[in-house]
């Protein structure tokens, strides 16, 4: 079955892409859509803007679409960055977020963080939600190579010792918040198109 996921970033296609590797789901991107072009995310929480991402792309192809939402939260900030994770700061690219992050946390000790991610799923049936979460602590420097975003300075409580960045592709696909969101996939899917 050919599902939609509501991206052009390729690191998320890839993650579930391979999430998806040895089921009867063929995942491809807004790549082969080019004429969508970028979609908003204009709302207060992630559910809305995954609804909001799904329901656009949905409408353009026909398509079931999935969408997600993620970002960032840390207990000792209140929660943020989270719905603006990717736009929290001017660059909105990965190293001056990471900056930014490092220089807000420089004074605290509880250093207590969640990813979350939230997904939704549009069909001609519907639509159906869900959400997965990975907690940890955010790290005082950068440390490996792989992963995005934040990844550098997150240490997940699954894989002690290590930074999301540090761990393979498999491993992150089995204790990332985006993979437990995932998760519900073929169930929605299951609900939704029977």
């Amino acid at each position: 079955m050919r599902i939609v996921l509501a991206t052009a970033n390729r690191h998320k296609l890839i993650e579930v892409s391979a999430m998806f590797a040895d089921s009867a789901y063929t995942v491809v991107g807004l790549d082969e859509f080019p004429e969508i072009g970028d979609i908003p995310e204009p709302f207060d929480t992630m559910e809305e803007n995954a609804t909001h991402k799904a329901q656009t792309v949905f409408s353009h192809t026909g398509l079931p679409t999935v969408a997600d939402d993620s970002g960032i939260e840390i207990r000792a900030l209140d929660w943020a960055p989270g719905v603006i994770s990717k736009r929290w700061t001017e660059a909105g690219t990965d190293h001056a977020n990471n900056d930014k992050l490092l220089a807000e946390l420089s004074e605290k000790t509880d250093r207590m963080a969640r990813y979350r991610c939230a997904i939704a799923l549009v069909t001609s049936n519907g639509v159906l939600t869900a959400e997965g979460t990975c907690s940890g602590t955010i790290g005082t420097e950068r440390r490996g190579d792989g992963g995005f975003g934040y990844d550098p300075l997150f240490w997940p409580d699954d894989y002690p010792g290590r930074t999301m960045a540090e761990l393979t592709l498999d491993e992150k696909n089995r204790i990332s918040h985006r993979a437990r969101a995932f998760a519900h996939l073929p169930d929605m899917v299951a609900k939704l198109l029977g």
